[in-house]
């Protein structure tokens, strides 16, 4: 029964980690009709970015603290996300996918060889804080932490958020309109190169967030740890349906489910959590390729 518990534990809070990254992929596809194959990169720069931030602030200001650096990182992710957006994935949205594909994987690997060189000893692993403390609630050697708690708290109230903006905001109805049909968008007098600096400012903090909490979960960051993240982000997303919040959701849980069962069932899981994950993904995309709330568009010539 404690085994149990705790394997639920695992899946919730690889849940709520998998669906950040994933809204992020589906929120940059269904925009900019884009797979930032680069998104999970650009998210595990938060904890590097925090922790700098933070060690500048304590020489400085003795005590500050945690909080604030966790913000500023949040922040400097988002106007990256608008940087590279601006400066080269604009570059290639008309381009065939082929060519943004190959410039997104180059641009995650310049992310982490610049972590790696730039950061002090940036190639070995680096502790990472647990960004809540304690335990909310114990059964036997079980305990729920505070820190999944708060993931699970604030991947709801994010969604919740993001869901109210894309659809009780003019913003959101623009960014909306932009994906449904960019140039009857711009016939009605809509800037598409804003919806993109905010739609890329968005999925980037939501990546920043998810960065953290990958970062404080597993209790450390390494400057690769983006690989893993962005697959297992995208991955859910293509399960769930790229383009669709909710499918990058039940998507992510899916995903999340299916690690935590193998890890658990199959002896030394850990080494075959990504195996598997990609062997679901492809049976989704041969007997679903739209993904699980995905639609399939027919379209006349």
């Amino acid at each position: 029964m404690e085994q149990i518990a705790q394997q639920i534990i695992n899946w919730l809070a690889l849940s709520s980690i998998y669906a950040l990254l994933a809204i992020g992929f589906s929120l940059l596809f269904g925009v900019i009709n884009v797979i930032q194959f680069s998104h999970g990169d650009v998210a595990l720069t938060a904890p590097f970015i925090a922790m700098a931030v933070f060690a500048s602030l304590g020489a400085l200001l003795p005590g500050a603290d945690l909080v604030v650096a966790l913000i500023v990182a949040i922040f400097v992710v988002g106007v990256l996300g608008i940087v590279l957006e601006r400066f080269l994935i604009r570059r290639f949205r008309t381009a065939p996918p082929m060519m943004a594909l190959v410039a997104t994987v180059a641009l995650g690997i310049v992310l982490r060889e610049l972590i790696r060189i730039l950061y002090p000893d940036g190639s070995n692993p680096h502790p990472f804080p647990q960004l809540v403390p304690g335990s909310a609630l114990s059964f036997g050697d079980v305990s729920l932490s505070w820190l999944v708690v708060a993931m699970m708290a604030v991947t709801g109230l994010l969604v919740a958020v993001l869901t109210w903006f894309l659809y009780r905001t003019g913003l959101g109805l623009r960014i909306r309109a932009v994906s449904q049909d960019i140039e009857m968008a711009r016939m009605l007098a809509i800037n598409p190169n804003l919806v993109f600096r905010v739609t890329f400012f968005v999925a980037s903090v939501t990546g920043a967030v998810a960065g953290l909490f990958y970062a404080s979960y597993v209790g450390l960051m390494r400057f690769d740890l983006g690989i893993i993240a962005g697959l297992l982000g995208f991955s859910a997303a293509v399960i769930g349906g790229l383009g669709n919040m909710a499918g990058a959701i039940i998507g992510s849980v899916v995903l999340a489910a299916l690690d935590t069962l193998v890890q658990a069932v199959f002896p030394d899981g850990a080494a075959y959590r990504l195996v598997v994950a990609f062997v679901l993904v492809v049976l989704v995309l041969v007997f679903r390729p739209a993904g699980l709330l995905g639609r399939t568009v027919v379209e006349k010539v």
